[in-house]
């Protein structure tokens, strides 16, 4: 129940069963007409949305999971917490912060804090992700750079990242004449159950970008 109410409730809030996304439902459905789910199923993913677009709504509701809402759910005040149960409060803010380190969040955010310590990552708002796909952001100079998380798997085709890529560029294009910095992909891969950045070379990348931001001061 407690799991179902956490899928249901980012499903919700990130959008991702609008139809926008995943087509509109109640009227194929009635234009099926079908006698069983396979036949719906069968009828879904020839007319409506493809399989493969549909496991990438669920990828992009594990990354919001796991990512955003974990990442403000740290944001939470001490004062919020004692108003809540002190004894509760003490384990679970240690318990947040433990596992806010094993995520790429915490990785990437340590990684750059090493050369840039000022250098904070925020969770981008519903809208920012929405128009920009940007999970995450970083402030310099007044100026922004975009941050997407990736969940990769040997499940997932490369050709099937640069198609969703090739999507995306426009937003992405976009965030870039309005907020000065580059959008950058940061894949997340499972290794023995824990999550790492896979594709390491963009760090240089993104500290690049950094202080190119920070050098610009127009």
């Amino acid at each position: 129940m407690a799991k179902e109410w956490i899928l249901n409730n980012a499903m919700n809030r990130f959008q991702l069963n609008f139809k926008r996304n995943v087509g509109p439902t109640s009227e194929s459905i009635r234009k099926c007409a079908p006698k069983t789910l396979e036949e719906w199923m069968d009828y879904y993913f020839k007319n409506v949305r493809s399989k493969e677009h549909i496991e990438e709504l669920g990828r992009k509701l594990y990354v919001k999971i796991t990512e955003v809402i974990q990442a403000e759910v740290e944001e939470i005040t001490e004062e919020d917490c004692i108003n809540y149960i002190f004894q509760m409060v003490i384990n679970r803010t240690f318990d947040g912060y433990m596992t806010e380190i094993k995520t790429i969040y915490g990785q990437l955010q340590s990684i750059l804090q090493k050369n840039f310590p000022e250098i904070t990552i925020k969770p981008a708002s519903d809208e920012w992700d929405r128009l920009y796909n940007v999970d995450f952001y970083i402030l310099i100079n007044g100026k922004y750079i975009g941050l997407q998380i990736k969940p990769v798997s040997n499940d997932v085709q490369l050709s099937q990242i640069f198609k969703e890529r090739g999507f995306q560029q426009q937003t992405h294009e976009k965030f870039y004449k309005e907020f000065g910095g580059k959008v950058f992909y940061i894949f997340s891969i499972k290794d023995n159950g824990k999550k790492r950045i896979a594709n390491e070379d963009v760090i240089e990348e993104l500290q690049q970008e950094i202080e190119r931001l920070q050098k610009d001061i127009n």
